[in-house]
């Protein structure tokens, strides 16, 4: 398959708004895809060389490529520049200069969909002196031989900015479309999906032979989507949804999934990122657990053995930077809260009732620094409220309530687990909410060259992002600078594609940050898009900053039809 065939389908998906069109785009891409090609070309849709977890980054900024268009174009720099700052998009540049560039390459061939994914393969793998030569140097490669159409998208791969506005969802619709030309196999190919988290591979295996998806299992070392949690307002409404059931303490902390194979673990983030380095000592723990093929998840969360206190999440945090380690793990010792098994010696533990993993996990923990969480089975609502009150006085964000016979539903948003957070009573409530945009700072903030972000939220019906807020308080000095300094790096002069919006902030950025934000209630407005319906969307009134959620993807934020719920209880 050629590239540029590739290119054309996306530059006409960057002209729909309908998931429908974009999906039939993709599905007859997928139609003439060989397996291989379907694998790779599914990494390229999401912006992406392998699944998130191998952690691959291409390493390579503005300034290289900008360099690499002056020496395929041979356009001076100067030129180069102008274009840039005209244009603000270096694929439009790319595509432009390209496409009248002044030298002609004397060989020049037709790039394919795997030659170009296996160059920017080798790209991310250069390391040590004169990677970024050679990087620069296989990119002038392939803009030589590409189209104009060609190069724009490859320059925007390269950058991380693809932004066709294509979910994971319809991905995976535009699979069961080539095959089927309906969306009936869109439910196993999720589930493949949810258990692997590698849309490559689940795409090439569905188009070597489609029957495979149905057998996909678990498999150590590649981590599963997490189930997500609905919400509820009060306890009489959790027991009126589940009756009897579990109530666990709800732990502020980072959400982890713990892989042991033999001496081998690993750690993953909710983001699905490796974060094995992070928590050396809860490593050293999992190698004298019990089990020698394991994947579990919980809570890690930092412990204060002073004054019998958990750190709050910001603190917690700590444990992520990269220098330093040794020091912050003495500083934030951490406890790991387990609360649910995926796999055990060979079993898929996830097509059971969550009682039954619980006994499982409990089989074999608590283990030094990993403990089960707290939990108990409760019949009444005043039960859910004394638990509910005891976490809220140990600092803990509240309680999750769970469905006793409900298998773990990977990926899902389901009632087989409810949350009830300190946020949902009298005090105040928050969303995780995506930045995509921000404003100029002005009177005691222009100094800072901040004065606020403007937020999104997801419609996964739709694949969009759509506007909820403009958020000017709740920053400290620190945050401010901290906040121009990040958002400036992801600055662009175009909306993000995939986002509806109405009022426009001073700048726009890549939707890839996310952000906790508490707010009084929800109101109709239309100014804001998420929700809309008859011109009026919903918007957070009195929305103030909290904290970033570094654990957190901009797909893993607050979805639209969370937000429709909230709004029933504000």
């Amino acid at each position: 398959m050629r590239f540029e065939e590739v290119a054309k389908a996306f530059s006409e998906i960057e002209k729909r708004s309908g998931r429908l069109e974009m999906t039939d785009l993709l599905a007859r891409l997928f139609e003439k895809a060989t397996p291989e090609e379907g694998e790779r070309l599914s990494y390229i849709i999401q912006g992406e060389l392998r699944p998130p977890y191998e952690g691959i980054d291409l390493g390579m900024g503005e300034r290289f490529v900008l360099e690499a268009i002056r020496r395929a174009s041979g356009y001076p720099e100067r030129v180069v520049g102008q274009e840039f700052e005209k244009e603000g998009d270096l694929g439009i540049v790319a595509e432009k200069l390209l496409g009248k560039k002044r030298q002609q390459s004397l060989f020049q061939k037709s790039l394919s969909v795997l030659s170009v994914y296996n160059s920017m393969l080798k790209i991310s793998r250069a390391c040590g002196e004169g990677s970024q030569a050679s990087k620069i140097s296989r990119l002038v490669e392939l803009y030589n031989n590409a189209t104009p159409i060609g190069a724009k998208y490859i320059t925007r791969f390269v950058l991380g900015q693809l932004r066709l506005g294509v979910g994971d969802p319809t991905v995976l619709d535009a699979l069961s479309v080539s095959h089927e030309g309906d969306k009936s196999w869109r439910e196993p190919i999720e589930r493949a999906y949810n258990l692997c988290s590698d849309i490559g591979h689940v795409s090439r295996v569905f188009l070597e032979d489609p029957q495979k998806v149905k057998e996909f299992r678990i498999e150590v070392f590649k981590p599963i989507m997490p189930a997500l949690a609905e919400r509820l307002a009060t306890p009489s409404e959790i027991i009126g949804k589940l009756g009897k059931c579990a109530v666990e303490y709800k732990y502020d902390g980072f959400r982890i999934a713990v892989h042991k194979k033999g001496e081998r673990v690993e750690i993953y983030s909710r983001k699905l990122e490796r974060m094995t380095a992070m928590f050396p000592d809860v490593v050293e723990a999992v190698k004298k657990l019990k089990p020698k093929e394991v994947i579990f998840e919980g809570e890690a969360l930092a412990f204060n053995e002073e004054d019998k206190r958990f750190y709050s999440f910001q603190e917690t945090m700590h444990r992520r930077r990269k220098y330093g380690l040794e020091k912050a793990s003495r500083q934030y010792p951490l406890y790991l809260f387990a609360f649910d098994l995926h796999y055990l010696e060979g079993e898929d533990c996830t097509t059971i009732p969550y009682l039954d993993r619980r006994k499982k996990l409990e089989s074999f923990l608590p283990h030094r620094i990993i403990q089960t969480s707290k939990m108990r089975i409760v019949e009444k609502a005043g039960e859910i409220d004394s638990l509910f009150q005891a976490a809220l006085g140990m600092r803990l964000e509240g309680i999750m309530a769970k469905d006793l016979d409900a298998p773990y539903t990977a990926g899902k948003r389901k009632f087989a687990w409810i949350k009830l957070k300190k946020s949902y009573g009298k005090e105040m409530d928050t969303i995780d909410a995506v930045i995509v945009g921000y404003y100029r700072g002005k009177g005691s903030r222009t100094r800072f060259g901040f004065g606020g972000i403007l937020v999104a939220v997801y419609n996964s019906d739709s694949s969009r992002f759509e506007t909820i807020a403009k958020v000017g308080s709740g920053f400290t000095e620190e945050e401010m600078e901290k906040f121009q300094k990040m958002l400036d790096e992801d600055r662009v002069k175009r909306s993000p594609s995939n986002l509806d919006y109405e009022i426009e902030p001073d700048f726009w950025v890549h939707p890839r940050h996310v952000v906790e934000v508490a707010y009084d209630n929800i109101t109709r407005s239309p100014t804001h898009t998420c929700g809309r319906k008859e011109g009026k969307g919903l918007a957070l009134r009195f929305p103030r900053m909290i904290r970033i959620r570094d654990d957190k993807g901009p797909f893993n934020a607050t979805t639209t039809k969370e937000v429709e719920e909230m709004h029933k209880f504000s």
